[in-house]
């Protein structure tokens, strides 16, 4: 295994095709999600995107790979559906960070990662899942005729073949649908703006949304990242160095309006499906990201909610299979459904005391 060498990888130092479809293998997570948080709540589409945009460049720059920037979807999921407040959402944003930098910079993270089974992370990841579906639900319940063409085109994509595509694809119909209401959009350079929440943001609900979104953090963006860079591209960055790139990219970027971001083992595998080999697919991502900050942010606001309802649910559906991809996928049911009853971060915490306790029991054997 060697470590990362440079802008361009090992393999290609030309910039080729698969730059340009890897970067969708990327942009399927982030796209659908991104827009909704735009169109639900009143952060901005441009910032919102400009993060990505410049956090794509990064980090491609900095491990000389195609490594993966997706929004922290457990706190994205609590500010789609309403249980997190936008000012929460940045206060749990800027705790996640901490939490990251020092336990990346202080090399803890993987002995943390013992003690959060992964049944407890699949758990996590199926209540937010089953949040987003029922957001979703909810939101195209609004207008049938747009629903039913949303879920048309995702039932056409996937019989193709294409089904992870389905929601960027139906994203993409939605904007076709809302142009020629709208006009082609005018470039609108995003303002520089400082992100100050209250105090009473530093509430329960922001530290149970951290909890929930540290235990999707250390297994999927850090543990499970570092060993998919490792199988696809003979690559050594550890969990740690993960965890510390998360932290600074949450404390620079959450305070200027961003989104709270991190690394993804769901993005590494979609670049690697579609194609990315080299850092260039973060460099083309990026600098479409930082267009459609540009150009596209105008139309966000007539986006019919019923075809964003569809979207949502086809992210949660992806994101709750995920779910599923595990021995113990009882104990991952409970602990989803407990975070659907109560919520993710005493889901969380139930789900490791659970889960330690059966280590204990089974003499460190994970439940299954």
């Amino acid at each position: 295994m060697s470590p990362s060498t440079g802008v361009f990888g090992s393999e290609s130092p030309k910039l080729s095709v698969g730059a340009f479809t890897g970067a969708i293998g990327d942009s399927v997570t982030v796209l659908p999600v991104v827009v909704a948080i735009a169109a639900l709540t009143e952060l901005s589409l441009s910032h919102l995107l400009l993060g990505f945009a410049v956090f794509q460049v990064v980090w491609g720059v900095r491990y000389g790979l195609p490594v993966s920037v997706e929004p922290m979807k457990a706190l994205a999921a609590l500010v789609i559906a309403g249980s997190l407040t936008t000012d929460e959402l940045v206060v749990a944003g800027l705790l996640a960070g901490v939490i990251l930098f020092t336990a990346g910079s202080t090399r803890t993270l993987r002995r943390v990662s013992h003690y959060v089974g992964e049944p407890v992370v699949r758990g996590v990841q199926l209540a937010v899942a089953l949040l987003l579906l029922e957001t979703g639900i909810r939101l195209s319940l609004g207008s049938p005729a747009f629903a039913t063409l949303a879920v048309g085109v995702a039932a056409i994509v996937s019989v193709a073949g294409y089904r992870r595509a389905s929601a960027l694809v139906v994203l993409a119909v939605g904007f076709g649908v809302v142009i020629p209401q709208t006009g082609l959009p005018t470039p609108q350079v995003p303002n520089v703006a400082f992100v100050l929440p209250s105090l009473s943001a530093a509430s329960p609900s922001a530290l149970e949304g951290t909890a929930a979104q540290l235990a999707m953090t250390v297994g999927n963006a850090a543990v499970a990242t570092s060993l998919l860079l490792s199988d696809y591209y003979d690559a050594d960055v550890s969990p740690d160095e993960l965890a510390t790139s998360m932290g600074v990219m949450n404390l620079l970027a959450v305070p200027l309006g961003a989104l709270p971001m991190c690394h993804g083992s769901g993005g590494v595998a979609g670049k690697y499906a579609f194609g990315a080999r080299t850092a260039w697919s973060n460099i083309v991502l990026g600098t479409l990201y930082a267009l459609a900050a540009v150009f596209a942010v105008g139309i966000v606001a007539a986006f019919p909610l019923s075809m964003l309802g569809v979207v949502l649910a086809l992210v949660a559906v992806e994101l709750g299979r995920a779910g599923f991809d595990t021995d113990a996928r009882w104990f991952a049911v409970g602990v989803g459904l407990l975070g659907v009853v109560t919520n993710v971060g005493v889901a969380f915490v139930v789900g490791v005391v659970c889960y330690i306790l059966w280590n204990r029991r089974s003499d460190a054997t994970p439940p299954v």
